[in-house]
């Protein structure tokens, strides 16, 4: 009878500040509880994982000498831990996606919410890619940067370091992807215009240049083409899906306003 009163008091369904806290702790727990179920999984994973990316320095050693150290009695410990929190960041990717979103749900009306569902179907493809496209260029990054060191030198990469600086590009390439999905969500709950999108373009543009620049630290222009090329695509995209989408709200609101 009381949730009855309630609901009749408050058809909206709006939440207080309480409320939206105990949501935002049990999403993250559930979050964290798919990231530890994926790391698991990634624990098994993470050495066939860690061969990968030593790859490029194998073939660096070819030319000249070139090993990865470690510094410490847990260093190679530490590696395979943070492979595999890594892994278990990207398969449980749909779980905590998905609790993203569904957070985001309660502050929509009821007609937008039926377009989560469409954005998050979006946003974990392109997730996975951005973080396809970041494990293709790495390795060009790495071959790149080892061309600066004399054939007469060797090179000693710290394991730590080295694969902090491989996970931090193939996962900030994966958001950098999922960024137009959130972009046009904002449209579609009509926060943003899609002319406003359009006319920050060059706005657009630079932070793509921006952003491809910082994850990859490297003047290698191929590499920082393949991210911020996609990325400016992408951008484009989006502003196009955004005007369309609001020449259909503006006709569908003139139809009413008319009747």
């Amino acid at each position: 009878m009381a949730a009855r009163r309630s609901r009749g008091s408050n058809p909206e369904r709006r939440m207080s500040l309480g409320d939206h806290l105990v949501e935002l702790r049990r999403r993250l727990m559930i979050s964290g509880l798919a990231v530890l179920g994926g790391g698991i999984a990634g624990w098994f994973l993470s050495d066939l994982v860690w061969d990968r990316l030593r790859a490029p320095i194998l073939d660096i050693a070819k030319d000249h000498d070139a090993i990865i150290n470690y510094d410490s009695i847990t260093g190679a410990f530490g590696v395979q831990m943070q492979v595999a929190v890594v892994l278990g960041l990207v398969i449980a990717s749909p779980v905590w996606l998905y609790q993203i979103f569904a957070f985001v749900t309660p502050a929509m009306k009821q007609r937008e919410r039926r377009y989560v569902f469409g954005f998050f179907f979006s946003a974990v493809p392109m997730f996975l890619v951005g973080c396809f496209t970041g494990w293709l260029i790495f390795p060009r990054i790495v071959e790149f940067m080892a061309q600066f060191v004399p054939p007469e030198d060797a090179s000693f990469y710290n394991a730590g370091y080295y694969l902090d600086f491989v996970l931090k590009l193939v996962l900030a390439t994966g958001v950098a992807f999922v960024s137009p999905v959130f972009l046009t969500l904002l449209n579609f709950a009509g926060v943003i215009r899609g002319t406003s999108i359009l006319k920050g373009w060059r706005w657009g543009i630079l932070a793509a240049i921006v952003f491809a620049a910082l994850a990859t630290p490297a003047a290698d222009v191929i590499a920082m083409g393949l991210i911020a090329i996609p990325l400016v695509v992408l951008y484009f995209g989006t502003a196009g899906i955004a005007i369309w989408h609001d020449r259909v709200a503006d006709r569908r609101l003139a139809a009413q306003l008319s009747s």
